[in-house]
């Protein structure tokens, strides 16, 4: 005898509902993601200038609580050395280069 499969109906679209922000709640959280940016981005420039000789194009997280700095080849790398210090605070990734994006436009 032939034992018939049943077939799997396949979920199409997100696992998740979708989130509707408002446009004020997408400016709120644009405005407060610019602000944590400029908080970080003179730690970058103070340091950046002396790097860009030694660690052209690696990345630095900074958290601009402390100060700190952390530096490696790759992004994952400098972002696990600041989550070693900083568990469970927020940083910001630059690459270390003359604009400091670390992605592409």
């Amino acid at each position: 005898m032939t034992e018939t499969k049943p077939t799997r109906q396949v979920r199409r679209g997100r696992i998740f509902p979708e989130i509707q922000w408002s446009q004020e709640k997408k400016a709120q959280w644009r405005a407060e993601k610019e602000a944590f940016r400029l908080r970080c981005q003179p730690i970058f420039e103070r340091v950046k200038s002396e790097l860009i000789k030694t660690h052209y194009n690696w990345y630095i997280v900074v958290e601009p609580e402390s100060g700190e700095y952390f530096i490696g080849k790759d992004e994952i790398v400098a972002t696990q050395m600041s989550r070693q210090k900083h568990p469970n605070a927020p940083v910001y990734l630059f690459r270390i280069n003359e604009t400091g994006v670390s992605g592409r436009i």
